[in-house]
């Protein structure tokens, strides 16, 4: 990992994410929901930099959390989608079976093509099937309560895909690990680039508890680890693996 204070990667092709894109430059997003009740929807992008999931690999990240059993029938899953950009990740969520999802993104312009996208999806018929917060991911995080998610609540899946080169993955990994968003078999995937090297296969919590890597696949330059926070071993398919 690198040290304290470095971002995920000094590549200088590497437009900043979040920063608005200049007239004539192509939307590079072209996103669409790849399975469940909104397949096939295209989702608008807002006017920023993104680099959003590719679709090989949210195709992959999701045929994996079904496998952990969080879409079946009776499963009221609760999805926290951190950095959510146009919100393309936590909408596949919800068209794959998800009861609700909160939508975290900094930028005014990613939470708002966010609410158009849960629209164009049809995600809205129900006020409680999403709620879309404009704050800091790292607030979010830590004191929940401070930018609008109730307190108490508790999320069964947590994505991050943060900007690479913004933040401190150590910083991120802690605030995570102690979040009080999380309980037993709470599935947490961050997105990181190869440049990293490889996460941590344990993470320990300031509360004794840990979360355990189940899952760590490179997709070209991209890597996505999948922890699942104190195991209870009801998600018997999300056994330890330190790959």
């Amino acid at each position: 990992m690198k040290e304290r204070g470095a971002g995920g990667t000094s590549n200088p092709k590497l437009r900043p994410q979040g920063k608005a894109r200049v007239s004539g430059l192509s939307n590079p997003s072209n996103l669409k929901i790849l399975g469940g009740s909104a397949r096939g929807r295209r989702l608008d992008s807002p006017d920023v930099y993104l680099r959003p999931m590719m679709g090989k690999v949210r195709e992959a990240v999701y045929s994996t959390f079904t496998s952990f059993g969080l879409y079946e029938e009776g499963i009221a899953t609760r999805h926290l989608d951190i950095f959510s950009g146009s919100g393309s990740v936590g909408l596949e969520s919800l068209s794959r079976g998800a009861q609700h999802c909160t939508f975290v993104d900094m930028a005014r312009d990613c939470c708002e093509t966010c609410e158009r996208n849960i629209q164009w999806c049809q995600f809205d018929d129900d006020s409680d099937r999403t709620n879309v917060v404009c704050a800091d991911a790292f607030q979010a995080l830590r004191d929940p309560v401070s930018v609008g998610i109730p307190e108490g609540t508790v999320f069964n899946i947590v994505t991050l895909c943060p900007p690479y080169e913004e933040i401190v993955y150590a910083d991120l990994l802690e605030a995570v690990a102690n979040s009080p968003n999380l309980t037993d078999d709470t599935v947490i995937l961050i997105e990181y680039p190869v440049e990293l090297g490889t996460l941590p296969h344990v993470i320990s919590q300031n509360n004794g508890g840990k979360l355990i890597g189940v899952r760590n696949r490179k997709y070209g330059r991209t890597v996505i680890a999948i922890y699942v926070a104190n195991p209870t071993g009801r998600l018997e398919v999300a056994s330890s693996r330190p790959e």
